[in-house]
């Protein structure tokens, strides 16, 4: 096997750029030093989070660069659990990166390498032919519903983006205290990123008065406890049901070391060439359409969104399908600016979705809602009007715009959202036009879009930030609804 992976590290070592080489030996220097010496660094238990993102493909093949260089010179090397994300609103194409990245790398027969990824809550051992399982299918469904109905008027707040970070941070969390835990987690984000979500991870645990004894900077392990239970309050307030709060450790309470973080994104990313044309190619990493505006989209596939948008507009605000997708292209032209994509690749974006091809690509969002999730434009729809919560407030106004034979079941519907006897066929209605059960219906009927009680604005507090967790703006929002309504009246 020592032959085998000496190929696998010639092959990579020859796809890496010439930056890449040379900061290879830094990479390789940093992580011994923190494993305090080369004769200790067989000892030595690094996690990396795996999100199917082509940065962090390529992180992750410099770092299996660096555990096979330290294995060629030295008796032992590090192991490397890779917490990889796996949800049912995860592209094909993306599905098909993380497969083919771990096997060109050559992971899955390595016992110096585990790879995981959560199901339903349960960690598992990564398996390609594995598809997620009904339980799991179930909670994005019912998650991604839920955050449809209960979001803000607003246009652009269709976003479920900021979710997957909690998403992430669980996946994290499970997977580093698993079989005897971990040393340090491994981060390839760039320092503005860093920057950027401790802020966001600080002001949102301080404001759910879930901070720690220890600074989240400090403590890996602090950060990941603390925005799993940020997740578990979040998904509390989608269905409606208290959560007792978490009781924080006293200030000597916790004994247990700091878990680090070592970072290595100024070693793995090459300036003159972000996108690793060459070392993208050799392990296989297609550009993902679906996920144009950015990898981390948590359960939402982004093709997904552009569609929500696309739907909003078309039978909420009553202008055109299209007038929608700009709105969310717009916002997506932003993100790949911040993030120094190609003008190449942000071209084959913006051409994916011409006007001439606009049906094919709602209908091929209509078939990734359907694999995903097992729904279908109906519920979609249904989601963007949100005509349940507040007692039914847009309950007529949405009969009347798509389902116009129901308006005659609009006593009977209400009895049936709040809990009084209602015919079978009408309740049988409700659940299959929502996607949801009636007991959570019920629940929507009584709650209002965006609580305002303190403790339940984390439900607006996420909705407001996108897939880089910036505010999202409302400008472009209400410019091109301006030109909406201009058209309309020509």
């Amino acid at each position: 096997m020592q032959f085998i992976y000496q190929q696998v590290l010639q092959r990579l070592l020859e796809h890496l750029s010439q930056a890449q080489k040379a900061s290879l030996q830094l990479l390789i220097q940093r992580l011994i030093v923190a494993a305090g010496g080369v004769e200790r660094v067989k000892e030595v238990r690094l996690m990396f989070v795996f999100d199917a993102s082509q940065p962090s493909a390529q992180a992750l093949a410099c770092l299996r660069a660096a555990q096979l260089s330290i294995a060629a010179r030295s008796p032992g090397t590090f192991q490397l659990r890779i917490a990889t994300a796996w949800q049912a609103g995860m592209s094909t194409t993306a599905l098909a990166n993380v497969e083919s990245t771990f096997s060109r790398l050559f992971m899955h027969d390595d016992p110096r390498i585990d790879l995981l990824v959560l199901d339903a809550g349960q960690l598992l051992p990564y398996d390609s032919r594995r598809v997620p399982s009904h339980d799991q299918q179930h909670a994005e469904r019912q998650e991604w519903l839920l955050g449809g109905h209960l979001s803000s008027d607003r246009p652009l707040l269709a976003n479920f983006a900021s979710h997957g970070y909690l998403h992430l941070a669980e996946l994290a969390r499970q997977a580093l205290r698993c079989k005897g835990g971990v040393d340090a987690i491994i981060s390839a984000d760039s320092l503005s990123d860093r920057k950027r979500y401790l802020a966001w991870s600080r002001r949102s645990l301080r404001n759910a008065d879930l901070l720690g004894v220890r600074p989240i900077h400090s403590c890996a392990a602090t950060l990941l406890d603390g925005m799993s239970e940020l997740r578990a309050r979040y998904m509390s307030l989608l269905l409606g049901q208290e959560r007792m709060p978490v009781q924080l450790p006293e200030p000597d309470a916790d004994h247990r070391p700091a878990l680090r973080f070592i970072t290595i994104g100024d070693l793995v990313f090459d300036c003159d060439s972000p996108q690793g044309e060459r070392l993208s190619r050799f392990l296989g990493y297609r550009f993902d359409e679906q996920a144009f505006s950015c990898e981390r989209s948590g359960l939402a596939n982004p093709l997904l969104l552009a569609h929500l948008q696309g739907l909003r507009a078309e039978f909420v605000d009553d202008r055109r399908y299209r007038d929608g997708v700009d709105l969310y292209l717009q916002q997506t032209r932003r993100l790949m600016q911040c993030k120094g994509l190609s003008s190449t690749l942000q071209a084959s974006v913006f051409n994916h979705w011409q006007p001439g091809v606009l049906e094919q690509r709602r209908a091929q969002a209509n078939d990734v809602a359907s694999r995903a999730y097992g729904l279908g434009e109906a519920q979609l729809v249904c989601q963007v009007f949100r005509p349940f919560v507040g007692q039914g407030l847009k309950l007529e106004a949405f009969l009347r715009r798509c389902h116009p034979g129901m308006l005659v079941a609009v006593p009977y519907l209400h009895k049936a959202l709040r809990g009084q006897p209602a015919p079978e066929p009408v309740v049988q209605w409700l659940v299959d036009i929502s996607g949801l059960p009636l007991p959570i219906l019920q629940t929507l009927y009584a709650r209002d879009p965006l609580p305002g009680r303190a403790a339940e604005c984390l439900l607006s507090s996420l909705q407001v930030r996108g897939a880089d967790l910036r505010h999202l703006s409302t400008r472009a929002a209400n410019s091109t609804k301006h030109r909406g309504d201009q058209v309309g009246n020509r």
